[in-house]
């Protein structure tokens, strides 16, 4: 039996090889593709997309499956695989080849008059290629199934039994606790944070992300970043994992909040086994789990006093003109600022999940079919007035911000403001099994974290479910209680 399993293997490997190559022809379309390219490239990715689907889908994989399923004498994670991919069979049996094309088709066009229209500042131009990826993601809710709401179809995809009813009852929980705190905040004078917006050398700027990802212990020999105009992470095997990220001299924390997040995320793919390419226990567990990682580098290590203990002085000899004068104390509070604004990937801790729920909320409404695309600015304008009290100037900084809808990627933005959740509740197990983790980062050193995440998420791959990894690493299931004490412990002592 174990000849099948080889089989297996090998002919999962090989479409592995064929999905990664699409990959990385997809960061080429978003980092260095030239403008005439674009049509072309839409036509290789979807046929290499066709060609994977239709192998996995065919006559001779269901054949493994099924000897595999049947098979005595499997070790546990050669099961494991088999029973993941027996899931995963069935449920891209449901997905015809020419609809696989169709949106890979779909998704191209729409990432390119994205482009365009963020170039142009005019929702318009992406609209018509928006409104095509919504008809296809309700026929893709429809082929997968549900039993519910559409919506949980398409959430499903990104973490395991994900639904809208788990989902709006945590929201509706988090949310009025979260206002609770930030009226709170609101009470408090308010800190500085001007020092940021000042002009910062692009070069130097790129120099400081890079110094910042060695620390955090990311492979320049399994990997690279580049610049893009959304940042991203993509990987196309643990060896070659791929981050971007985008400068603005006149704010220093465009660059510096995105190559930190991207780096946790790289740092997952990079640790995810290398021997199991091409089957699942080679692949993340959920995108809530992978957020975790990037929110967790983000915000519990990123954002927090240790590491600018270490990392502010070299900052300050890039910039001294800049930050000489401004205390280690000064920046810690201003780069924890809590204010509500435009850009998702800018907001602080607290009205960051505000932006998330409107996204979702817009999300469920389009797939239901209660509103199209047209709709979506008005209705965009008009939530981030009434969650988060701030004027939309344009489409821009409005609605057009986010780079998922254009990438098909409908069913994702929860797994944000979920990833935070769980990134406060591992933070926490690290803290307790490693009390001397946050002293060693003032020193420069990430080490514990970095191994402590290495054996509790990375080498698992997707042997367990979101909540199962959860309660294995932490000792129990998401408690977002973990989130709510620790941000209210953090901004206790910032806002005093």
């Amino acid at each position: 039996m174990h000849s099948v399993y080889n089989q297996y293997k090998d002919s999962l490997q090989k479409i592995a090889d064929l999905r990664y190559a699409s990959a990385v022809l997809q960061w080429d379309q978003e980092t260095y593709l030239p403008p005439k390219g674009g049509e072309l490239r839409g036509r290789q990715i979807a046929t290499l997309t066709e060609l994977a689907h239709e192998q996995f889908t065919g006559a001779e994989m269901g054949g493994l499956l099924q000897q595999l399923e049947a098979a005595v004498g499997l070790s546990d994670p050669e099961k494991r695989n088999v029973d993941l991919s027996l899931e995963d069979y069935h449920k891209s049996k449901k997905l015809p080849a020419a609809f696989v094309r169709k949106m890979s088709e779909a998704v191209n066009k729409s990432f390119h008059a994205w482009i365009e229209a963020r170039k142009q500042n005019n929702f318009a131009v992406f609209q018509e290629p928006l409104a095509a990826i919504i008809d296809l993601k309700k026929q893709e809710a429809d082929l997968l199934g549900y039993e519910h709401h559409p919506y949980d179809a398409l959430m499903n995809e990104y973490d395991k039994g994900l639904t809208v009813a788990t989902t709006d009852d945590l929201f509706n929980n988090l949310k009025p606790q979260l206002l609770g705190l930030y009226r709170e905040i609101s009470s408090k004078p308010q800190v500085d944070n001007s020092f940021l917006h000042q002009h910062f050398d692009k070069d130097k700027q790129w120099q400081f992300g890079m110094d910042i990802l060695k620390n955090m212990h990311f492979d320049f020999e399994a990997g690279r970043q580049d610049i893009s105009e959304h940042p991203f992470t993509t990987n196309f095997n643990s060896h070659d994992v791929r981050v971007t990220t985008r400068i603005d001299e006149n704010d220093f924390g465009n660059m510096l909040w995105s190559c930190i997040h991207e780096g946790g995320h790289a740092l997952y793919e990079q640790g995810l086994p290398a021997e199991e390419y091409g089957l699942p226990l080679g692949e993340y567990c959920s995108l809530s789990i992978h957020e975790s990682q990037s929110r967790l580098w983000e915000n519990c290590i990123g954002r927090g006093l240790p590491f600018w203990t270490s990392h502010y002085p070299e900052l300050q000899q890039l910039f001294p003109e800049q930050l000489g004068g401004v205390s280690l104390q000064q920046f810690y509070a201003g780069i924890n600022k809590v204010q509500p604004s435009l850009i998702r990937t800018e907001a602080d801790e607290i009205t960051y999940h505000f932006h998330v729920m409107i996204r979702y909320e817009i999300e469920k409404q389009l797939i239901e079919g209660s509103i199209t695309a047209k709709d979506i600015p008005a209705i965009w304008n008009e939530s981030y007035k009434n969650y988060l009290g701030v004027t939309v100037p344009d489409d821009k900084r409005g609605c057009l911000q986010d780079i998922h809808w254009c990438h098909g990627s409908f069913g994702y933005f929860a797994t944000y403001s979920i990833g935070s959740l769980y990134a406060a509740q591992l933070y926490a197990a690290i803290l307790k099994e490693q009390p001397s983790l946050e002293r060693e980062i003032a020193y420069g050193n990430s080490i514990k974290a970095w191994n402590w995440l290495q054996q509790q998420i990375y080498r698992h791959g997707r042997y367990y479910n979101s909540s199962e990894l959860c309660k294995m690493a932490t000792g129990e299931t998401l408690n977002s209680q973990y989130f709510i004490d620790y941000a209210r412990n953090k901004y206790g002592n910032i806002y005093g």
